[in-house]
């Protein structure tokens, strides 16, 4: 009776190396966070990339490598290029705001003293003005060291990619051969993870730049200085939550009210809340059928922890992890869960 209590050998041999891997997985899982933009950011281009590399290899017969490292090349075009000139002059401004920072809010604060005389309303208090200081002077250090971290997630990035990108299918069959689920919802998590992963990866940024060239028209009919920085901080500005593109052109036109140009400041105004801020429903709408719908509150929440977690690739990233899970979640309901019998059904029994 004794003997039957006792755990098996064999059991106990098992738990012991599952509780190592565990330990194991854990250990590095921790020591290797900060390469996990960069591997969410290989998998994001992967799902894009992995169609186009098995037209070069199969029906115009390249070599992997020359295929890989074409299709590298023409993202590196297409995607870093434009980021890497983005970085560079917001990294300028921001330089310049770090180097500046006593002058640059002394002219906010003169700016909005005569908004204030002129206007007759009260707009900024000394004490806010003293909490706005102190949040600028401690977060602008951490977006510069931001920028250099998206730099090397990049090229890190790249590196997984390329190996993910020769070796896809090995990589596709050990990935299906390890997954303990039924084959039903192994095509199901690949079809909607890649469903997810476009819709994320390339719905949000098209959104954004879509709605900054909507901005772009207005800056350029009113004359705005520095036209294109205004352009490339819209497009930035209208993936953040909650205040999106009115971090641009709410402070755009107060600069045009501040040099006397009330006219271009009102339609600026006006222009930004009636059309800016309402058209990214539209593209939303529109790009909605064809990458597939993503709730609006994935993506609040998603942008929220993202930037929290990655930086500013955390735009990005933030949503495909929540999306991520929310697809793991319904993959577990189907694979393990019975179905409950609908109240209605029951009561109709």
């Amino acid at each position: 009776m004794a003997t039957e209590n006792l755990v098996h050998p064999q059991r106990l041999r098992q738990m012991s190396f599952f509780f190592l891997l565990v330990f194991l997985f854990v250990f590095l899982f921790l020591q290797m966070t900060t390469f996990l933009p960069a591997f969410l950011g290989a998998i994001t281009f992967y799902m894009v990339l992995r169609k186009p590399m098995d037209n070069l290899v199969e029906k115009r017969k390249w070599k992997k490598g020359l295929a890989a490292g074409f299709l590298l090349f023409i993202s590196f075009l297409i995607v870093l290029v434009p980021i890497w000139v983005m970085i560079n002059m917001l990294s300028g401004r921001i330089g310049e705001v770090v180097q500046n920072s006593d002058k640059i809010m002394a002219a906010i604060t003169a700016t909005v003293s005569n908004l204030e005389q002129k206007f007759d309303i009260e707009l900024l208090s000394a004490k806010d003005t003293g909490k706005v200081t102190s949040a600028v002077a401690a977060s602008l250090p951490g977006i510069l060291g931001a920028t250099f971290n998206t730099v090397t997630s990049i090229l890190i990035m790249y590196f997984i990619l390329y190996f993910m990108l020769v070796a896809h299918k090995r990589l596709e069959a050990w990935v299906y051969s390890f997954l303990p689920l039924k084959d039903n919802n192994v095509e199901f998590m690949g079809t909607e993870f890649k469903s997810l992963v476009i819709s994320n990866a390339l719905g949000i940024p098209l959104v954004a730049i879509l709605q900054g060239i909507v901005g772009l028209i207005c800056y350029l009919l009113l004359g705005v200085n520095d036209v294109w920085f205004w352009f490339i901080f819209t497009c930035i500005a209208s993936m953040i939550p909650f205040v999106g593109a009115a971090l641009a052109y709410v402070p755009l036109s107060l600069i045009l009210f501040s040099q006397d140009q009330n006219i271009k400041g009102i339609i600026m105004l006006i222009y930004g809340f009636g059309v800016i801020g309402t058209v990214d429903n539209v593209f939303r709408f529109m790009l909605q059928k064809k990458m597939g719908d993503v709730h609006p509150l994935i993506t609040v929440f998603g942008v929220i922890i993202g930037i929290k977690l990655f930086g500013f690739i955390g735009l990005i990233f933030g949503p495909i992890l929540i999306s991520m899970f929310i697809l793991l979640v319904k993959i577990y309901m189907n694979e393990f869960v019975e179905k409950r019998t609908p109240v209605q059904e029951q009561l109709k029994a």
